[in-house]
């Protein structure tokens, strides 16, 4: 049987295997060797999704750790299964399993991946035998979180002997962390500075598609493990990313607490070992550590302080597109008349009649901005900690004797700002519970004094103000919310450069064919251009039609064919599709190089493949077409160089990215490698707003964070066309009383440019989005 599973133990698994056979290790392996014999063990460290090639057949990697040796990244080597192998394998194999693999072919690793210099092959045909012992699995400390109980040694490095480009395991003390919040991208991120005993310090930033899959980290001091971190060097500094394969476990670093991993994973390693390290860190902090940030309930806090504030939730409200509220109580009593949000009754989520019986208890916190996805995704009674709260001391206009306390959770991630949903298991929460169920709450039913009504009646007007002002917004700020509003009269007269916070009204814009606002903008010179016209590329693309170059049609790593266009006057179109591991993939995953082609053709191939870079023959090698046209083509996207920052270079560059694993043939990826500086979609328009100071024009050049439509495709989709048309409609309407456009909040700065001899302020809009109900 090619595939063997040996239930029982590592001894068992041993004597089961052909007696035959002799155990190699990765130290035997070398090219041109004879292993007909042989067999190599490991333990499965990673495994890859089941994939399947351009011929159809289907393909399966594992990392094998060599059991043998210690843990280092030299340590282990990849092994390929093809066809049905592959698939039977990809169903039983489990991280942390040991495997025994005969039968194998020794090839060069074509990865870059600082893995062993050869890959073991095994493909679907007589000889080829694998052999699993899977590993037991058991519960880790009482936790519902499975973890292996048998499990490959992991090495890990000290701080201080970090060095950049290496992918490392590592352990380290959280000093401070931003809870996991939505990127300018698709992912989530999270902000982790860890320091360990040898006093030195990581900053990490870490993302994934799924906020549960970063760390769980609770508060500063809680201890964190990380396995395969990628390190880079930065203006001299180590920093910490996410690579493949990249996973997190988190302890309380309380001395004496149980020692729970907190993770999202099924599976994962766990060893006494790793217990004494936990046990060692958790002295070292209590000796050590101590939080910046201050921990408090709300009886001890004061004006104007930023704390951490663990509480439950009582009651929640929306409030506008950019702001929440939530009702909050930890048992104790603020000791400053604190503000009460108005919200109409029927809004308010929560039980009334606990609301109304803690109204002297609770308060009234509002988030704002990135915070406000995640407040809307709470359930009433869950417990939260928010970071990084402000407490801000404020009076009322007209009533400056009297003074009352607003508890703000700011917009953005600075200082940690955020919130984090603890389980009902954490200590905190249990001590927390424990203190509430124990309340007599009737002697906080009463009546409010007479100040306390003063404030509540002076708040109320204050909260009818501050509704009707913010719905009026169709814009909201991603960053910079503390500043405050400063008039258009003010800016007009004021230094320069500087940023503002300006709320006005749209009342003209340019240019009025909205399609006409896209332009391509070089990231490098700064320098801004139009968008070709597709008609004029096919003058280019046909200077090498007519000139095959047959000593290319095998180059290394493409598969070449040569078509003869009939009736063009001997025509002729090589198309070059890129390979990996020297096969085909299916079409949607494939790069082909086109030789000789026409606008017409290249469109209708981009419809089948995942992208299309045209290219010339000059002395034996294939190069990229003039950076006039296009010089990758993806879908209804063509992707521009810059040809005064660009430097190109042969396609023989790619051979490194062809290389990789997961390759994506992404844009960007492929341009670094081709020395291309990436000209960048961008709306260029301009604004002229009116706060009822002054008018000023202001410059939005922007790719996608303002109307949150891509800019690299608003000129091939209808569909983003009539939103961004519906969308300045909304913000500037044509034949509207000026009185009644809608008022825009934006991020402002001003800056100089220069005109002719002489230098003029300018301002452009930065930071600022559409409300999503726009």
């Amino acid at each position: 049987m090619p595939l063997q599973v040996v239930k029982g133990s590592l001894r068992e698994f041993q004597t089961s295997l052909p007696k035959r056979l002799r155990r190699v290790d990765l130290k035997q392996l070398q090219l041109g060797g004879d292993y007909a014999d042989s067999y190599f063990q490991g333990a499965v460290v990673i495994s890859y999704p089941l994939t399947r090639l351009g011929n159809g057949d289907t393909f399966f990697k594992i990392v094998l750790q060599d059991s043998e040796n210690s843990c280092s990244r030299t340590n282990t080597i990849n092994v390929l299964l093809f066809g049905k192998l592959a698939e039977e394998s990809e169903r039983v194999v489990h991280q942390g399993d040991i495997m025994a693999v005969a039968g194998f072919i020794l090839a060069k690793s074509a990865s870059k991946d600082g893995r062993h210099c050869c890959q073991l092959e095994m493909p679907d045909e007589a000889g080829s035998s694998i052999y699993i012992c899977p590993q037991s699995r058991c519960t880790a400390g009482g936790s519902e979180t499975v973890a292996l109980s048998v499990a490959p040694k992991y090495t890990y490095t000290p701080l201080n002997h970090l060095k950049g480009g290496t992918v490392v395991n590592l352990y380290g003390i959280v000093k401070f962390f931003k809870p996991p919040h939505l990127s300018k991208g698709t992912d989530y991120c999270s902000v982790v500075t860890i320091v360990d005993q040898s006093d030195a310090m990581l900053v990490c930033t870490l993302f994934n598609a799924k906020s549960d899959a970063l760390p769980k980290i609770y508060k500063n001091g809680d201890i964190v493990r990380f396995h395969r971190i990628k390190v880079q060097e930065f203006n001299g500094q180590m920093k910490g990313i996410t690579s493949n394969g990249f996973s997190a476990l988190t302890f309380d670093g309380t001395v004496g607490a149980p020692v729970v991993p907190r993770t999202s994973s099924k599976s994962f390693t766990f060893t006494d070992e790793d217990k004494k390290i936990v046990e060692d860190l958790r002295i070292w902090v209590a000796r050590k550590f101590s939080n910046s940030t201050p921990i408090a309930d709300l009886s001890s806090i004061q004006p104007q302080m930023f704390f951490d504030l663990t509480c439950q939730l009582v009651g929640k409200a929306k409030l506008d597109e950019s702001s929440y509220l939530l009702k909050v109580w930890d048992g104790t009593k603020c000791p400053f008349p604190s503000w009460k949000v108005l919200v109409k009754e029927d809004e308010l989520e929560g039980d009334a009649v606990l609301i109304n019986q803690l109204k002297n208890l609770t308060v009234d916190v509002k988030v704002y901005d990135n915070h406000v996805k995640l407040a809307k995704s709470l359930k009433v009674g869950t417990f939260i900690k928010m970071h990084s709260l402000h407490a801000k001391a404020q009076s009322p206009e007209d009533q400056p004797d009297v003074s009352y306390i607003q508890f703000h959770l700011h917009g953005g991630t600075g200082y940690g700002r955020g919130i984090t949903v603890l389980p009902e298991n954490h200590p905190d929460i249990k001590e927390l519970k424990a203190f509430l169920n124990s309340l007599a709450l009737k002697g906080y039913a009463g009546s409010e004094t007479s100040a306390s009504q003063e404030l509540q009646d002076s708040c109320l007007t204050l909260g009818s103000c501050l509704e009707g002002y913010q719905q009026l917004s169709v814009t909201v700020l991603t960053d910079n919310q503390h500043f405050d509003v400063t008039t258009v009269n003010t800016i007009l007269n004021s230094r320069v450069p500087q940023k503002y916070r300006i709320r006005a009204k749209l009342r003209r814009f340019e240019p009025k064919k909205l399609h006409q606002s896209v332009k391509l903008l070089c990231p490098q010179c700064n320098s801004l251009q139009e968008v070709p016209d597709v008609a004029e590329f096919d003058v280019f693309l046909q200077a090498s039609a007519t000139h095959p170059n047959t000593d290319l049609q095998n180059i290394p790593f493409c598969k070449s064919v040569v078509w003869d266009i009939e009736n063009q006057g001997r025509r002729y179109v090589a198309v070059h599709f890129v390979t990996r591991y020297e096969l085909l993939q299916e079409p949607e995953d494939s790069l082909i190089l086109i030789e000789g082609g026409t606008v017409t053709e290249i469109l209708r191939l981009s419809k089948r493949f995942k992208g299309i870079i045209p290219v010339k023959s000059i002395e034996n090698n294939l190069v990229l077409q003039d950076l006039s046209v296009p010089f990758f083509w993806q879908g209804n996207i063509r992707y521009y160089g810059c040809r005064c920052c660009s430097d190109p270079k042969a396609m023989t560059s790619l051979y490194a990215l062809a290389s990789q694993q997961n390759a994506l043939w992404d844009p960007t990826a492929i341009a670094k490698a081709l020395g291309i500086v990436l000209l960048q979609y961008v709306f260029v328009m301009k604004f002229t707003l009116d706060d009822g100071t002054g008018t000023l024009d202001a410059y939005l050049v922007d790719t996608e964070n303002f109307f949150q439509i891509p800019a690299s495709e608003i000129l091939s989709s209808n569909i983003f066309q009539d939103n961004m048309e519906g969308i300045m409609n909304k913000l500037c309407p044509a034949g509207t009383n000026p009185d009644d456009l809608p008022w825009l909040e934006c991020i402002i700065k001003s800056y100089y440019v220069r005109d002719g001899t002489e230098e003029q302020p300018s301002y452009q809009i930065f930071d600022t989005t559409i409300a999503e109900d726009v």
